[in-house]
């Protein structure tokens, strides 16, 4: 199998993001690429691809980039397609024997379906496969060309990656271990992780959470096990690609850290408040696509518009890691500004000076300048949307459930502020207690115990469905416990005056919003892996790096000098009391890795590589842009999936509901 010659390592001369290398690779290296003969000039061709690696394609391009690229058509490998005798064909598809037999009979016998074929598959072919094609004398001459693109995972952000397990909890992590089942999807895992190296022409070391069992006398479960057996899958086939792929690095050229949710139970439940996360908790977003109501200008219907917040909206680049009140200054500021510098505005608001506008009547103001409609778009839709969160953040009661959330992290907090709060909050919605229980029997498991789960359950006012997914909790390992010290040194932590459990240690340079203390486990464990201090016994090493690796280089004195400002506010009276800036300093921008990329990222040190078997949160995928800038290394999330609470959460029920599918559970 050919491949291409580019190099996109970390010791690459040009830097580029992760989806940005993802988007060219497919783009020119397998679109542009497919050309007959010596002509140079456009010919309309048809792209062919499975259910897989049309989602693969979709998550990094356009469709206006692919039709850019000579692409009129895009179809179904399995549906009945329409004869193009006069085009040729790219056929996209994972190298399977379905797919095979179906390529081998759209370009067979005397009428095939396309003029020539250009084959890429999306991760290592067999020989077997090979051989079959070869097999077909009259396939052989219309086959320009037959490559293995190593490319089979979802580019959803621009340091983040997905497998497309949805089921990993379910067949990793279930009540009812089924090794066939989980060894089958730990290989297909495996297999698609080492594309993304093969891609990118990384070689990484290999480090992984080692299992927990304590003692010989322990049995040692599937479930403690997945972080090993996915380490050495991948492992197995990065082996194979420095045999078969041209210019694949021979020694070490970033750090890849495996784990799996049972190190962080309470980083997919606790509410998270970003403006990115609070968008994809609250509003009931379908993935990144949002429901953009639009007044009608002639005084009729409103309109319906569908958005997708994305990177390609300057303004949802800029605010997406931002606190929710955060984001909301810097948009009455956005619109504050653009009135100030247009005269007929301030004529139509008929007062130069005088009280101050609210939010709202600036966006009103402005929608009715059409000369100005397609800059302010995107504002009023980013204004409306916060107006939407901060509404349904006041009606649900999130400020108080919040606050007693992280108390009860960092040991502030207590059983009896539980009790308490179930007691007298009824208005707190059914989700809400759902998840505070949650974190509460990640804390406190033997709370949980036979009766008094159930007394829990009534107070809360859940059903039994609803404490499956507490009592599921259980399943993804005790990782806090008592009695036990678990690895890697995340024991309870016991305040002496307040005798109350604490999982989270509290961080100086954090907090610079109140509702912000909390982080995910990773942020502790990428920086122990950047510093060298990630302990060996804990986190074992598939392969002991080259001599002259040397990506566990500290960058302290860079970090230290990338302390930005924190936010603050002129104006009290639309901030609320809990939101405000508390003076400390978290060192980070949201928008500030991608405004400083072109210069910023060729300055990096080696990538760092995390994967989370179980799947990932939204702020363990923003933890990793803040990291690339302190640690000035790109650090790139991998997971099985991307949850946000509500999806979490069925997957949880089902852990132990065999009999039911997805759509049958409610949250």
């Amino acid at each position: 199998m050919s491949y291409s010659d580019s190099d996109s390592s970390s010791q690459a001369g040009e830097y580029k993001n992760f989806r940005q290398l993802t988007r060219e690779r497919l783009l020119y290296e397998m679109l542009r690429s497919a050309k007959t003969g010596s002509s140079k000039s456009a010919t309309w061709k048809v792209l062919i691809m499975d259910k897989l690696t049309v989602k693969i394609m979709s998550y990094a391009c356009k469709m206006a980039d692919i039709t850019q690229e000579g692409v009129s058509l895009v179809e179904d490998i399995f549906r009945r397609r329409q004869p193009l005798p006069s085009l040729d064909a790219i056929y996209f598809i994972q190298p399977t024997k379905e797919n095979v037999i179906m390529f081998l009979s759209d370009m067979s016998g005397k009428s095939p379906l396309y003029k020539k074929a250009f084959v890429f598959f999306s991760s290592p072919v067999s020989k077997e496969l090979v051989s079959h094609i070869k097999k077909d004398s009259s396939v052989l001459p219309r086959i320009g060309a037959l490559r293995e693109m190593n490319l089979e995972f979802f580019a959803i952000d621009s340091q983040g990656f997905i497998t497309d397990h949805e089921k990993a909890l379910e067949d990793l992590f279930g009540d009812e271990e089924t090794s066939r089942k989980g060894d089958a999807c730990l290989n297909v895992m495996a297999s698609r992780i080492a594309t993304v190296f093969a891609s990118l022409r990384e070689f990484p070391t290999v480090r992984y959470r080692a299992a927990k069992s304590l003692d010989a006398s322990t049995m040692t479960t599937l479930r403690d096990l997945i972080p090993t057996k996915l380490a050495a899958g991948i492992w197995n086939c990065l082996a194979k690609h420095k045999q078969s792929i041209e210019n694949f690095p021979q020694t070490e050229t970033c750090e890849l850290l495996i784990l799996d949710r049972s190190i962080d139970q309470i980083s997919p439940i606790i509410h998270e408040w970003t403006y990115d996360a609070m968008c994809h908790d609250l509003l009931n977003m379908e993935g990144n696509k949002y429901v953009h109501v639009i007044p009608s200008k002639s005084g009729g219907q409103p309109e319906n518009k569908d958005v997708l917040l994305e990177e390609h909206d300057p303004i949802w680049l800029e605010l997406r890691h931002a606190h929710i009140a955060d984001a909301s200054e810097r948009l009455h500021d956005k619109m504050t500004n653009f009135l100030s510098k247009n005269k007929a505005a301030q004529l139509q608001h008929g007062k130069r000076d005088g009280g101050e506008l609210s939010t709202r009547d600036l966006q009103k103001m402005v929608q009715a300048l059409p000369q100005y409609s397609e800059q302010i778009d995107k504002l009023s839709l980013h204004v409306e949307i916060a107006r939407k969160i901060n509404d349904l953040i006041r009606e649900q009661g999130l400020r108080e459930l919040g606050q007693l959330e992280q108390d009860l992290v960092f040991g502030d907090a207590g059983m009896k502020d539980v009790i308490k709060y179930l007691s007298t909050q009824e208005e707190a919605s059914r989700e809400g207690k759902l998840r505070l229980l949650m974190i509460l029997a990640t804390i406190y498991p033997e709370k949980f115990e036979g009766e008094k789960g159930q007394n829990l359950m009534k107070l809360a006012k859940l059903s039994s469905d609803d404490m499956s997914a507490v009592n599921n909790m259980r399943l993804l390992g005790s990782a806090v416990d008592a009695k036990k010290h678990t690895p890697g040194g995340f024991t309870l932590k016991f305040d002496l005056h307040k005798k109350k459990r604490a999982v989270r240690k509290e961080r100086q340079e954090e907090a610079a919003w109140q509702l912000s203390r909390f982080y995910p486990m990773i942020e502790e464990l990428i920086e122990k892996l950047s510093k060298g201090e990630l302990p060996k016994e804990d986190y074992p090493c598939m392969n002991d790096p080259s001599p002259s690796f040397h990506g566990s280089t500290s960058h302290s004195s860079s970090a230290s000098s990338s302390q930005g400002q924190a936010a603050q506010s002129m104006r009290s009276r639309r901030t609320p009391t809990w939101a405000k800036p508390r003076g400390s300093d978290d060192g980070y921008s949201s928008d500030s890795v991608l405004r400083h990329s072109s210069s910023d990222f060729k300055k990096m040190g080696q990538r760092i590589f995390v994967f989370i078997v179980g799947g990932a949160t939204r702020s363990e995928l923003k933890v990793c842009h803040k990291l690339t800038t302190k640690l000035k290394r790109e650090v790139i999330l991998g997971s099985t999936s991307l949850d946000d609470p509500p999806q979490f959460i069925t997957k949880l029920k089902l852990l132990t509901a065999n009999e039911l599918s997805i759509d049958d559970l409610q949250i």
